[in-house]
Order: C-alpha cells, then sequence, then structure tokens
C-alpha cells in the first residue's frame, strides 16, 4: 500500500498580499533619523559611535524650520577612535534615499527619506606634520630612478645621455668673475637704445630734415632740397603766358597727372604762385631723371642729349647726389638707395605743394608703384597715412567726398618709426 506524503514547504495564501503594506513616516519631517554612510576607503570597527550634526549658514534658518525634510538638511556625520577620525566629506545630492523598517507583527514597513555621505579618515598623529618640500633635483632623480628600475631601452639610454650633458655648478664657481667681466667688456662697445636710434635718424634716406620744427613747413627746408643755384635756372613764366592745352608740352615729364592736376589749378587761380610752378617744374625734371636712370646707364652727355631742355646745373646736381660711382667703373649708378632718396626729395615738395596732406595714390599712378610702397616711403619721413579730419578739409579747401581716401599728413613734432626689436 503505497504511503502518502504531505509537503511541509509553505504555500503562498490567498490572502498573503493583503498582509504586506507600506506606508510614510509619521514622525516630524525635521526630526532625527536614519543616515546612510559610505566607506571607500576603510571599514570603520562597529564599536565606533558616530553622531550627525547640523552644519552650515542654513542652519540657523532652518533649526525652526519643521517643514524642512531631515535628508535635505545639511548634516555632517563624524565619528572617531583613539587613532583615527571619521567624517563626512560631503553630502550627496542629486538622488534621494530611502529607507524601510518592516514590523513582522503589523505587516507594515515605514518608509522615510535619509541622506547619504561618504566618509573619508585622517590619522591623529599625521594631523600636525606637514609634507616635506621636494625640489627639482629630488623630483629630477627619482624620475631617473623609475626610468632605470622600470624604464624601457629607450628611456634608459635618454637618462644616460641626460646624465652626460650635467653641468658641474661647482666647478663653474671659480670662473664666473671672469665670465662677468669679459661680458661687460663685450657689452660697452655695444650702442644704447637712443644711440642706435640717433644713428638710424642720421643715416635716414630722407632729405636734410629740423627735428626741433614747430610747423610743418620748417621741417624740410626748400633749398635743401633744391640747392639755389639751380634754383635760380627755374623759370615760372612761360606757363604764366599760355592757354591751358599749351602748358603740358613745357613739362620735361609730360604724363604725371599730379603734376598737371596741380599746374592747371595753379595757374587758373587769380593769384599764381611762382615758387610753386617751380617747384612743379623741379619734380617734373627729377621724374624724367628717374625713367631716364631706371632704363639705361647714366651718363651726363647721354641724359643732356635726351634732355636739351634741362639746364646743366640741375643735371650736374641730380647726378651728383643720386648716383654714385662703382669702383670697377667710372660711370654713375642709379642703386635703389639712390632711389629711394629721389623719391623721398620728391615728395617732400610734393608735401609742400599739397599744403603738408599729399594723395599717395595718384603719385603711384605716376611713378607706376604701389601705394603701399610709396605709403612706406611717406612713413619713413615722419608722415602719417590717414584720412582727412574735418579741420583738415576745412584747411585745405577740399569737399566733404575728400575724406573717404587716405593721405599722407606731415604733422609736428616730427616722429619717425621707431626701430622694432628683434623676436626671441
Amino acid at each position: 500500500m503505497a504511503s502518502t506524503s504531505v509537503s511541509k514547504k509553505r504555500k503562498r495564501g490567498d490572502g498573503d498580499d493583503a498582509k504586506a503594506s507600506f506606508m510614510l513616516s509619521t514622525q516630524p519631517k525635521s526630526q532625527l533619523g536614519p543616515v546612510l554612510a559610505n566607506f571607500p576607503s576603510a571599514i570603520p570597527s562597529k564599536s565606533i559611535t558616530f553622531s550627525c550634526y547640523q552644519t552650515g549658514e542654513k542652519a540657523r534658518v532652518t533649526e525652526d524650520a519643521d517643514g524642512v525634510d531631515f535628508a535635505d538638511l545639511p548634516t555632517l556625520v563624524a565619528g572617531e577612535t583613539d587613532s583615527v577620525d571619521f567624517h563626512s566629506a560631503n553630502q550627496t545630492t542629486g538622488c534621494r534615499y530611502l529607507v524601510g523598517v518592516h514590523d513582522k507583527k503589523t505587516g507594515i514597513t515605514t518608509i522615510r527619506p535619509a541622506p547619504l555621505h561618504t566618509l573619508t579618515r585622517d590619522v591623529k598623529a599625521l594631523k600636525g606634520l606637514e609634507p616635506i618640500a621636494v625640489s627639482v633635483l629630488q623630483r629630477l632623480e627619482a624620475r631617473a630612478a623609475l626610468g632605470e628600475t622600470f624604464g624601457t631601452k629607450k628611456a634608459k639610454l635618454a637618462i644616460k645621455a641626460q646624465e652626460r650633458n650635467k653641468v658641474d655648478v661647482s666647478a663653474m664657481e671659480t670662473v664666473v668673475d671672469h665670465l662677468q667681466e669679459s661680458i661687460q667688456k663685450s657689452t660697452q662697445a655695444l650702442p644704447s637704445k637712443e644711440e642706435a636710434q640717433a644713428t638710424a635718424d642720421s643715416t635716414r634716406l630722407v632729405p636734410p630734415y629740423n627735428a626741433e620744427a614747430t610747423i610743418p613747413s620748417d621741417v624740410y627746408s626748400l633749398h635743401s632740397i633744391i640747392p639755389e643755384a639751380e634754383w635760380k635756372t627755374l623759370s615760372a613764366t612761360p606757363f604764366l603766358v599760355v592757354g591751358q592745352n599749351q602748358r603740358t608740352p613745357l613739362l620735361p615729364f609730360k604724363r604725371s597727372k599730379w603734376i598737371n592736376q596741380h599746374l592747371h589749378s595753379i595757374c587758373e587761380s587769380t593769384s599764381p604762385s611762382k615758387t610753386n610752378i617751380k617747384i612743379l617744374l623741379y619734380i617734373s625734371y627729377m621724374m624724367v631723371f628717374r625713367k631716364l636712370a631706371t632704363q639705361s646707364n647714366l651718363g651726363k652727355i647721354s641724359l643732356q642729349e635726351k634732355l636739351g631742355s634741362m639746364p646743366s646745373a640741375i643735371a650736374d646736381g641730380l647726378l651728383s647726389r643720386f648716383t654714385e660711382n662703382a669702383r670697377s667703373s667710372s660711370k654713375p649708378q642709379f642703386t635703389s638707395q639712390k632711389e629711394t632718396l629721389l623719391l623721398t626729395h620728391m615728395f617732400a615738395l610734393c608735401l609742400r605743394i599739397d599744403d603738408y596732406a599729399t594723395d599717395t595714390e595718384l603719385i603711384a599712378k605716376d611713378l607706376s608703384q604701389s601705394t603701399h610702397s610709396i605709403n612706406t616711403l611717406f612713413k619713413s619721413m615722419g608722415c602719417q597715412i590717414a584720412k582727412l579730419t574735418l579741420t583738415d578739409l576745412k584747411r585745405l579747401g577740399l569737399p566733404d567726398s575728400a575724406a573717404e581716401a587716405k593721405r599722407a599728413l606731415l604733422k609736428v613734432p616730427l616722429e619717425f618709426p621707431k626701430l622694432r626689436g628683434k623676436r626671441r
């Protein structure tokens, strides 16, 4: 007869689900409650007692506020032993944690929010000690020791090379005084910044200038550019007795719009300035001289053959001031430095005609040069490249539309471009 066995395993009854229930804690929200603690570095002994404290300036404000949850209050958890202090490093925010307590008799689980603290430890014996300062040499030595022990073959070779290249400072102490004396002797011959600036000013490729001038007209004297012997050979009368269409053929250089415009404006005025007409004529001679000098080898005879109307005094003066003789040849050479000197002399005369506010773009077209290169030469003379102000327009008698174009302005006190130091 088969025996029957009865299973003693507990089976879930139909009413078990009704026995389990949850409820929120009925205690005041601000009352001290459970705290969750995280010990990432060391687990403390179970015998250590921890206390919870309210911290921060908010403690005075929230001590009577019953509506604030205990988990939201700024608190600190701390405990200690004879050798170690434990305290919370920070209170975790951004997440909410709940602690539930289950009562087996009633089957009710009471839930209450709890803060989470991450605790760290401090050894009491080490609190009064300060870390020993480590020098750069000690760091290098420790790094070299690690490299020798765990480094690759390439790293070890680099460490040995660095050791070979190390300078013995103690061996240099005996020669320090000698090195300082030799440096002082070597630097005595070097010019100061002011002396270098004075040397640069004296060697500038510009006409003779008066650095102490108080008005622009005194900066570049007229006869320092056009000697009096050459000035006497210039005549303005032929341009005043002929008509407008007959003036341009009288010029040595006939394709300059800048000269033609100024010559027409001066001759058509009520009181033509003979001085300005003679200056324009001399500028025309300088333009022809530059054109011939850049096209072929210069010689006094060939220049006079091509310019029969040029006075010999002017031809001799231009050749002597703006050419130089090469060592292997007796013929005068027109070098780039002499060309720059010729142009700056010419521009000083242009500034005088334009009341020291010259349109550089028009001159650049006459000389077949870029406006930038012409502006650079004007700057080397102490000019500023800028737009005209209302005061300048009124002084020059120009319309308001002329304010859109930049001009070369010569102002006092005279200031040349400063020397730029070399970049290190």
